[in-house]
Order: C-alpha cells, then sequence, then structure tokens
C-alpha cells in the first residue's frame, strides 16, 4: 500500500502542469469567472488585436473553451471564420488566462464542467482601428 501511494505521488508530482501562455499584462478587458457559474460581464467588445483576461474569481474549477470540436452543446461555441480555437484548460481559483484576439467577428465561449448550467460568454471583436 506504501509503495502505491508513493508512486501516486511521484506520477503526480511530475505530472505537468497545462501549458499557459506567458500573460501580457497589458489586457483591454477583464472577465471573471464566478461561483454562480457565469462570466461577468457575459459580453465584451474589444478591437482586432487585443487581449481579454479570464480571471477564475470562483472556489471552482472553470475553463475558457473556444472550441466546436470540444462543444458538446449547439451553440456554446463560436468562431469567425479564420479563428484559431482555444482553450484555457482547467483554471483553478484566483488562476488566469488572456487570448488575443487577431481576427474581427464574434466569439461565443464556454466553460467545459458548467457547459450544461449555460456558463457562455461573448467576445464581439471590432476590425484594427
Amino acid at each position: 500500500m506504501g509503495l502505491l501511494l508513493a508512486a501516486l505521488f511521484m506520477v503526480a508530482a511530475c505530472s505537468p502542469e497545462p501549458k499557459q501562455p506567458t500573460p501580457t499584462g497589458n489586457p483591454t478587458a477583464t472577465v471573471e469567472m464566478t461561483n454562480t457559474l457565469t462570466f461577468a460581464p457575459d459580453t465584451v467588445y474589444v478591437s482586432a488585436g487585443e487581449t481579454v483576461e479570464w480571471k477564475n474569481a470562483s472556489l471552482l474549477v472553470h475553463t475558457v473553451t473556444d472550441d466546436t470540436a470540444k462543444a458538446t452543446l449547439e451553440g456554446s461555441a463560436l468562431l469567425p471564420d479564420g479563428a484559431k480555437a482555444f482553450d484555457s484548460a482547467l483554471l483553478q481559483p484566483d488562476q488566469t488566462f488572456e487570448h488575443t484576439f487577431s481576427v474581427a467577428g464574434t466569439y461565443r465561449y464556454f466553460c467545459i464542467p458548467h457547459e450544461g448550467a449555460k456558463m457562455i460568454g461573448t467576445v464581439i471583436v471590432k476590425p484594427d482601428r
């Protein structure tokens, strides 16, 4: 039993953390993920080339996911033509995720663990000025 616990600890300790992009430190908009399974605000407006930061202000784990291949409900994810899918992986409380939007259009993203509760947000990206 002791060897099994030691082996499990070693695997957990050696498992890589999900790779998070290097924060820019200069987001244009910030969205909080809440205990009430919402993104606040649920819609933000930025220009192409600007960055949005999501902060997990909740006691729960959340994701920021805009990938139609990972959505289980129709309409949870939406990407403009030419935009690449993104996924934060699981964010623990107080962790952040940033994404810079280079393609103008409407993005609809969701939280994988709370998609069924309709934890969905929108980013509207205006063309570069």
